[in-house]
């Protein structure tokens, strides 16, 4: 029956055995993609289109609330919406325009040129009436007579002249103000025309560029998987021998132990066999020995004249032999068997497997070298392929046209603005000149008020006659004067500025920010065929200039709006698999042997073989053990002598005395010489017994448990060597395919939403609109809404100032 201690060894054995078959049966594939590190996001250069058109936008000012009231006016005096059919036919055909039609439309307009005709007629020739009147002391002359009452309306008449002039300044600074600043946005609003229509035609040229910059991008994945491409080899090496390593130790270990079995078996056994042969023969030896000194005691024992001999007689008379070791089995037999072992190496045998299986990393370098290089070699033809996008991007025919009515627009406009900036240096000098003399007007009532004012306090009787107020008077006549010189030309030029303004607010402006001319350029007829902008631009048939101008404001791409997408798919031009088929293919055709290791030559297997056929377990080491429990001599030596030397001290005769004291020396020199080397040999023979009974149970399942798990590891370390190396080949295939995604994707997205944007088309037309009604057209129309104010508040100007002169002079009669 086996001990408790070797059936615990087996089912430790056991567990191993099915612990060692589920990690060799236990597939590769299982294992994740633990050594390449994800697929990072990819930083691509910015490549936006260089040329931009910057946006522009209403700046706030203080004269908003002034531009609103004037923007008020207009809507009263114009009220009439656009007007489709008088403009499709004027610009289908113009001679058949009716006047009646034109009219009709600036109905408004035409009641404002009424009163100032009305103004311009009758305010001149008003005042040559005056200068009629004052040639006959009629107009502006001195008051007839002194009434308690004139006090009063004197001050009423410099209150009534002194709210119009503030009324009249007011106008005439906002009328400065503003001409100033139709001054300063007229130049650059100007020049922006040409320069967002050159802009324009620099941004629909520079897409092709944008396109190019967008294709050089592909460096930055093609840097980064080359740079993937240098750490393959080493990377697939170093997981095969991660993943195998721990499989392919423990199997050299266990090699390993197996060998240290087989020398340390062979040393126990020929100790074994030694020892037993040296204890058989030295009990040969003693065995006489021990007779003739047990007779000897005995004899001396039963002499009568030993005292107190007999307590100990027996233990001399059982004074013979122990352990019989030449009973014990041979194993002569097992040691014929594994004479010459071991015929190999094992240490060198094991040293070398280790050494193949460790240099599976560089292995794994020398072996994907060439196709390492042909996969380099491959990302330049791929670089090739992603050229053709831009080579074959179809922008020039479609372009072309945007360009040619982009330059055709630049041309045309040239002598248009240079016109526009002639007539508005002509307006500022008028404006100015004007406005000056206003001021001049307002300097002279502001003199003559204060001069009259102070005349009046000096003078004592009104009838006497005093310089200063006369001079007032003057002053104010002055005024008057120039009033009726230039107010014709004041209301010529306001009604010149609010002509031109009046009908770019209402007819432009207005129907530009409700998008009624975008809805009339998109009806069918209103345009003639030489300026169908569907057509010259190459739109969709289905969409028109409102569509487009909404679609290009969102951001959409050219192709959407040239119809790009029916003659160039840029979606099939962007699939991966177009760019990474080749370089898929090769990854997935590479294959290497990296798993060819040798744990276990042939002569060490047999010599394994040999050890286990042996005999070895076979060998009864329970006799032995049997045999080592009888003590060498069955009567202790050393006590028997120490009896004796006791008797010896209680002897009365000397001579028995000696005998005892001989006898027991003799013991003692027995005892040191030949048992206790006896003895010696024993626990030395007890040692190897121990191992090899230890050891002979377990020995044919750990003989074949190591045999089966090195062939299995030979067999497997290939086979799984070449799924790990698969399985990275696909990590790393899928990690690069990500890369090519990546770009791919930014590609699509930069050239719908960025290269190839109309978006700078929608901001000119925006850009427009704010330089022509927010920057140019307000503050024109409020330049001449501030002219006009000062204008028509010249007549109140001119009849309070004539007044109040007679105020400033003498009276001729005086009346209490």
């Amino acid at each position: 029956r086996s001990p408790p201690g070797s059936l615990l060894a087996a089912e430790i054995m056991r567990a191993a055995s099915l612990l060692l078959a589920w990690v060799l049966l236990r597939p590769a594939g299982t294992h994740q993609c633990h050594l390449a590190s994800p697929a990072g996001v990819l930083r691509f250069t910015d490549t936006h289109a260089e040329i931009r058109v910057p946006a522009l936008h209403r700046v706030p000012s203080l004269l908003d609330p002034l531009y609103g009231l004037v923007r008020r006016c207009l809507d009263l005096i114009q009220q009439n919406p656009l007007p489709t059919e008088l403009l499709r036919v004027a610009l289908n055909d113009p001679g058949s325009v009716r006047t009646s039609q034109v009219v009709q439309y600036e109905l408004g307009y035409v009641v404002c040129a009424a009163v100032a005709l009305l103004f311009t007629v009758a305010v001149p020739v008003a005042g040559m009436c005056f200068c009629y009147c004052r040639s006959r002391r009629r107009c502006g002359g001195r008051l007839r007579a002194h009434r308690r009452s004139l006090g009063c309306r004197r001050h009423c008449l410099l209150a009534c002249l002194s709210l119009t002039s503030l009324v009249i300044l007011i106008s005439v600074i906002c009328a400065f103000v503003t001409s100033q600043r139709v001054k300063g946005q007229m130049e650059p609003g100007l020049g922006a025309v040409p320069a967002t229509l050159r802009s324009l035609r620099q941004h629909i040229a520079s897409v092709p560029q944008g396109v190019q910059m967008v294709v050089d991008q592909f460096k930055t994945p093609r840097q980064q998987i080359i740079s993937d491409l240098g750490g393959l080899s080493q990377s697939v090496g170093l997981s095969i021998h991660t993943q195998l390593k721990a499989m392919t130790y423990a199997a050299l270990a266990d090699l390993q132990d197996r060998a240290g079995d087989l020398q340390t078996s062979l040393h126990h056994l020929q100790i074994l066999d030694k020892t037993s042969r040296a204890l058989a023969s030295a009990r040969a030896e003693l065995e006489p020995a021990l007779q003739e000194r047990r007779r000897r005691v005995v004899a001396l024992l039963d002499d009568p004249r030993c005292t107190s001999c007999a307590s100990i007689l027996g233990r001399a008379q059982s004074l013979e032999m122990g352990a019989d070791y030449s009973k014990v089995p041979s194993v002569e037999k097992v040691l014929k068997a594994l004479a010459g072992l071991p015929r190999s190496d094992f240490a060198e045998m094991i040293r070398q497997g280790n050494g193949t299986f460790n240099s599976i990393p560089e292995l794994a370098v020398e072996r994907m070298a060439q196709v390492i290089q042909d996969l380099r070699d491959e990302m330049a033809r791929v670089t090739e392929k992603v050229q053709s996008i831009a080579n074959s991007f179809p922008l020039p025919d479609y372009t072309r046209p945007v360009s040619e009515a982009l330059v055709k627009a630049e041309d045309r406009s040239q002598p248009y603005l240079r016109e526009v900036e002639r007539f508005e240096q002509y307006r500022w000098i008028a404006g100015t000149v004007l406005c000056s003399i206003i001021l001049l007007i307002l300097t002279c009532n502001v003199t003559g008020m204060a001069l009259g004012a102070y005349g009046l306090s000096k003078r004592e009787d009104p009838s006497d006659y005093e310089c200063r107020g006369e001079t007032g008077a003057k002053f104010l006549l002055v005024g008057v004067g120039l009033a009726f010189l230039f107010s014709w030309l004041l209301i010529l030029l306001v009604f010149a500025t609010f002509l031109v303004g009046g009908n770019i607010q209402t007819l432009v402006c207005r129907n530009w920010v409700n998008q009624e001319i975008y809805k009339f350029i998109d009806t069918p007829g209103n345009l003639p065929p030489s300026m169908n902008l569907t057509r010259q631009l190459n739109l969709r048939r289905d969409s028109n200039i409102s569509t487009t101008y909404r679609e290009c404001k969102s951001g959409a791409g050219l192709w959407e709006v040239l119809q790009l997408e029916r003659s160039y798919d840029l979606d099939e031009h962007l699939k991966t698999p177009k760019y990474t088929a080749d370089f898929q293919k090769r990854l997935s055709d590479f294959t290497a042997h990296l798993g060819d290791v040798r744990l276990l030559r042939s002569e060490g297997r047999q010599d394994l073989e040999t050890f286990a056929r042996s005999g070895v377990d076979e060998v009864d080491y329970g006799r032995f053990q049997e045999e080592m429990k009888n003590p060498v001599v069955q009567t202790s030596l050393p006590g028997l002598a120490r009896s004796l030397e006791g008797l010896q001290k209680m002897q009365r005769n000397s001579t028995v005395a000696g005998q005892l004291a001989a006898e027991a020396r003799a013991l003692w020199q027995m005892q040191n010489s030949t048992v206790q080397s006896q003895e010696a040999l024993v626990v030395k023979l007890g040692e190897s017994v121990q191992f090899l009974s230890h050891l002979a149970p377990h020995l044919q399942d750990r003989v074949k448990t190591t045999l089966a798990t090195t062939a299995s590891v030979e067999a497997q370390l290939p086979v799984q060597a070449q799924q790990i190396l698969r399985q990275e080949i696909g990590c790393f295939t899928r990690k690069e395919l990500r890369y090519f995604t990546q770009y791919l994707n930014w590609v699509g997205q930069t050239l719908r939403e960025d290269v190839a944007s109309c978006q700078p088309l929608a901001t000119a037309l925006d850009n427009g609109r704010v330089i022509l009604c927010d920057r140019i057209a307000d503050p024109w129309n409020a330049f001449w809404f501030s002219l006009g104010c000062c204008t028509f508040f010249l007549i109140p100007n001119i009849i309070f100032a004539i007044r109040l002169t007679k105020h400033f002079r003498p009276i001729r009669n005086r009346l209490m």
